[in-house]
């Protein structure tokens, strides 16, 4: 009998994504079809970088029809107890919702516990709800690689409300409100004086600051939002000059207070990013956003693109480890080595 060859079987199982599963498909047959496609996205392999941009050209006249919601903070503020509320909350709307949750990845074993979909136990199995939990492998701003593109996948399939969820991680902030339509920043009641509300930077990407936990302690809660919209207030007028304007066709970012483990302030809170949208879609300030959001995503893939054949050039994989060594036994200053190295592939390309 002749050989037989046999395809690996991840393989055969990416290389069967179909643009219109996801597309046309419904129940678990979408959700498969789903999650196939974002795996394909998220795979390194030359071969598989192929096959999902096809699938991505394919899906993109699908996509753009929802909304895209960032939502940050630091861990044990309540996010994902919040988007659990507020996901069943809009499916009792009559939305269907997308939560992309991104987990960091440890440095020293480099895995994620990826256990986000375990504390939202009844959204993960809403048939209008679609979990995705991710690693970030080590991507700065501690939002996944390929979270963009998954977000393309998941409007694709209808679902007209995307959330991205990221723990707050320093450069997290920065990453989630560059893909996103709204940010929103989840505060603790006891997180600090108006001096450090200040301080933080994220303050002036934040369209929305959420005061989570607020029925601990009431007066708490009551003073960190008189503290955090007095900040907000100063860096308006000498931070972000679109905040400075008062007028009130221009969103203002606004403070309010929930808890969500009681489920109070959700209706506040979907009002508050409803009016943020009709004011953003009237200035034409949301159409823009967009627009500047997919210019600054090409020239990302450029930089890691570029990185990438940087690394694979075969000039530079040759005096990598001697150069390294050098840095390393301090004979060879770091900036010189990184010359050497952008000369060797400049010059020998």
């Amino acid at each position: 009998m002749p050989m037989q060859t046999h395809q690996p079987q991840r393989n055969w199982a990416l290389t069967s994504v179909s643009a219109d599963a996801v597309v046309q498909a419904t129940g678990a047959q979408q959700r498969r079809a789903i999650a196939k496609s974002i795996t394909l996205l998220e795979s390194t392999r030359a071969d598989h970088r192929v096959q999902a941009d096809e699938l991505l050209t394919a899906l993109l006249p699908h996509t753009g029809k929802s909304f895209r919601l960032g939502i940050s903070g630091v861990p044990g503020v309540g996010k994902s107890t919040f988007i659990e509320v507020l996901g069943l909350y809009l499916i009792g709307q009559g939305h269907r919702v997308a939560v992309l949750t991104i987990d960091p990845s440890s440095t020293v074993s480099g895995g994620s516990i990826l256990g986000d979909k375990t504390r939202m136990e009844k959204l993960s199995v809403h048939e209008h709800a679609y979990i995705r939990p991710s690693p970030s492998s080590g991507t700065l701003g501690g939002v996944a690689e390929k979270t963009r593109e998954a977000m393309l996948v998941c409007e694709a399939a209808s679902y007209d409300v995307v959330i991205v969820e990221t723990v707050g991680v320093g450069q997290s902030e920065t990453a989630v409100a560059n893909m996103t339509d709204m940010f929103v920043l989840m505060q603790l009641p006891n997180a600090g004086d108006d001096l450090q509300a200040i301080k933080k930077g994220v303050m002036e990407l934040a369209d929305l600051v959420v005061i989570n936990k607020a029925d601990i302690d009431p007066h708490a809660a009551t003073r960190a939002q008189a503290q955090i919209t007095s900040s907000l207030r100063l860096l308006g007028l000498h931070g972000n000059p679109e905040h400075a304007h008062h007028n009130e066709a221009i969103w203002h970012p606004k403070v309010i207070q929930i808890s969500a483990l009681k489920g109070q302030g959700v209706e506040t809170f979907w009002a508050s990013v409803q009016h943020f949208k009709a004011l953003q879609t009237q200035s034409g300030n949301f159409a823009a956003r967009r627009q500047q959001q997919s210019l600054a995503w090409m020239w990302e893939r450029i930089d890691a693109g570029l990185k990438q054949a940087f690394r694979q050039h075969p000039q530079v994989q040759a005096l990598l480890p001697q150069l390294t060594q050098a840095v390393l036994e301090g004979r060879m200053a770091a900036s010189t080595a990184a010359r050497n190295l952008l000369s060797a592939q400049i010059n020998r390309a």
